[in-house]
């Protein structure tokens, strides 16, 4: 097994390699980078002053012929150069290329271009909205969905199983940013009730609050983004643990076990159990991921929770270089490190399974 955690350790390299190389040459080579948003804005500010620049030394602005930014005809080259400067954009792709992953392989992320702090305090400051948000979305679909997954593999084909598998299919066809916007509308001060808060993860007064009032006014904010994020992703974990059951309950060893007189709920949850969730563990890091990163971007937004979700959003918005390519770097080490936990849990819960004998 140290064989085999080593060879997945020593790929992540290359894994990582690749997704990195593949979104930074196709994400420098799209228009509308910070250097053009720098001039854009440059020029809206300047409009109504006779097309005249600020530059250093209040000189003419000067034609700049051909260039390879758009919009940047008339504007002084001295000061596209000190954009480029400024941006990093002065040196070529390659040099730039492999600057960012001798960087990114000590994890010095650089700082972010617009908001004048290191990316990584940004990240630090951001992840615990996410992880509050991550965390309780995730630990709800599990407490929902498993339970609920046996009991509609125990009573398969009753009206039970039929009138939650209407439910189930009903909550996940419907996206989680629909759910979000119905909540605020119903619940936020919308069309209806104004019972919960929409903005933030805390409230203003939250450092003068007592320990139990910190709490309580912590989960009232996170009541709405908590009932999008669980109601959009329990469904296939439902399913997948009642067809994990199903396919366990009708096996040899469980016939056996009936013949012995052992009980229902010893069958189910000392023999069935640990084979059944092996299909549930496996959608773990799939799951994590999700709810953490890519699912609570929308919720992030809709509700205005400051985390990463709302960061990545802002920053492919604004062309954050830094902002953008330090956070992919970190959700797939993350997800690669996930998936190999996943598959040590497996030989943890079922010592057969043997990777590396593969």
């Amino acid at each position: 097994m140290n064989l085999y955690i080593l060879r997945r350790l020593l790929l992540i390299i290359p894994t990582l390699l690749g997704i990195m190389t593949i979104n930074f040459f196709i994400v420098q080579v799209a228009p509308g980078g910070p250097v053009e948003q720098a001039i854009a804005q440059y020029q809206g500010l300047d409009s109504g002053n006779n097309n005249r620049v600020a530059t250093g030394n209040n000189s003419d602005i000067q034609t700049t012929g051909e260039s390879k930014y758009r919009g940047a005809q008339g504007v002084d080259p001295e000061y596209i150069k000190a954009l480029e400067k400024l941006y990093g954009f002065d040196k070529p792709l390659i040099e730039r290329y492999f600057l960012m992953l001798w960087r990114y392989a000590q994890f010095d992320f650089g700082d972010s271009f617009y908001r004048n702090a290191k990316v990584t305090d940004l990240i630090l400051e951001k992840m615990p909205v996410s992880i509050s948000l991550g965390l309780w979305t995730t630990l709800l679909a599990y407490f929902i969905s498993i339970p609920l997954g046996i009991k509609k593999s125990i009573s398969h084909g009753s009206r039970f199983d039929i009138w939650t598998s209407t439910l189930v299919t009903i909550a996940y066809a419907i996206p989680a940013f629909i759910l979000a916007i119905a909540l605020i509308v119903i619940f936020a001060g919308g069309s209806y009730y104004d019972w919960f808060p929409l903005r933030g993860l805390v409230s203003d007064n939250f450092a003068e609050l007592s320990l139990l009032a910190k709490i309580k006014d912590y989960f009232w904010h996170l009541t709405l983004p908590i009932s999008a994020s669980v109601l959009a992703s329990f469904a296939t974990l439902t399913m997948l643990t009642k067809n994990s059951f199903l396919d366990e309950i009708h096996k040899q060893y469980v016939v056996t076990a009936r013949a012995k007189g052992c009980s229902q709920n010893r069958i189910l949850y000392g023999h069935i159990f640990r084979n059944a969730m092996l299909l549930v563990l496996a959608g773990l890091p799939a799951t994590l991921i999700g709810i953490f990163f890519t699912g609570s971007m929308l919720i992030e937004v809709i509700f205005s929770l400051d985390g990463l979700g709302l960061l990545s959003f802002e920053s492919v918005i604004n062309r954050d270089y830094p902002v953008i390519f330090a956070s992919l770097y970190i959700f797939t080490l993350v997800g690669l490190v996930l998936k190999l936990i996943s598959d040590i849990s497996y030989t943890l819960i079922d010592p057969r399974i043997n990777f590396e004998g593969r």
